[in-house]
């Protein structure tokens, strides 16, 4: 369990690290970036279940902007996987309702249930992959902060912000509780689940005790429920800025609006 831990916090780390990073798309403003995201979920999320060919288009957004961002588009496809068993379990059920037959491949039929269920996988991996995106080239700190510049409620962006810390909290104060039951454990992997759960209800109340003492510090130190802003960041709009949300708008609209097959049974008739 400690390593899975390290291993989350490790991850945390090298999200924030590629943040860091000098690319194109790392020096396009974050409001730039954050619009783009916006338009490519609508356009990507409005397109029909049953037009699984046009979905697939879909996914040059992802593999261009992990190019731009100097970024590995197979981790970034991997990270995302995570979603898979979610999106799966939402799309199951298409299996059982949707029987009508769409076409066959030699003596199988393949109905529009599996079509609209490998439609909802498809949405998913690629929201979270441009999601992934955008973290990975802005940091989750200036993409809360272009939030509320963009007039997003205050309240909203610094409650996604601490539950993005809260991790961090969590996560430690879960490290130094296994470490603790290790060193008393005389070697013991398992143990009932009554001892289960008052660990989750100390670590419940330990990271309780630690967001109040880092709450009363914000609040020493002048925290008035805004997002400040960040001593290196330059929120000067540039021209290469208005391309990218130009160019990129428009591709994602056509791609909608792009039709090179009717249906998959019309690819595969």
């Amino acid at each position: 369990m400690k390593n899975r831990l390290q291993h989350v916090l490790c991850a945390l780390d090298a999200m924030e690290r590629t943040a860091r990073m000098q690319s194109p798309l790392h020096r396009t403003d974050t409001r730039a970036k954050l619009l783009v995201t916006l338009v490519f979920l609508l356009t990507m999320l409005s397109v029909p279940l049953v037009r699984l060919p046009n979905l697939l288009l879909f996914f040059v957004f992802p593999i261009i902007t992990c190019a731009m961002g100097n970024m590995s588009y197979g981790t970034v496809f991997r990270r995302s996987l995570i979603v898979l068993p979610f999106v799966a379990f939402i799309g199951v059920f298409n299996l059982l309702y949707d029987r009508e037959p769409v076409f066959r491949i030699g003596a199988l039929v393949v109905t529009a249930g599996w079509v609209s269920f490998f439609s909802i996988i498809l949405r998913g991996l690629l929201s979270v992959q441009a999601l992934l995106v955008l973290i990975g080239s802005t940091g989750y700190y200036r993409l809360c902060r272009s939030m509320q510049r963009l007039g997003v409620p205050a309240v909203f962006t610094t409650q996604l912000l601490f539950v993005y810390r809260y991790l961090y909290v969590l996560i430690e104060e879960a490290m130094a509780m296994q470490q603790a039951r290790d060193a008393r454990s005389f070697g013991r992997r398992s143990y009932p689940l009554k001892v289960w759960g008052t660990l989750v209800g100390q670590l419940l109340i330990r990271t309780f005790d630690r967001a109040e003492l880092i709450s009363r510090a914000m609040l020493a130190r002048g925290f008035t429920g805004r997002i400040p802003a960040d001593v290196s960041e330059h929120p000067v709009w540039k021209m290469r800025d208005t391309v990218f949300l130009v160019v990129w708008c428009a591709a994602l609209v056509l791609l909608r609006l792009f039709y090179p097959v009717e249906t998959l049974s019309t690819l595969l008739s």
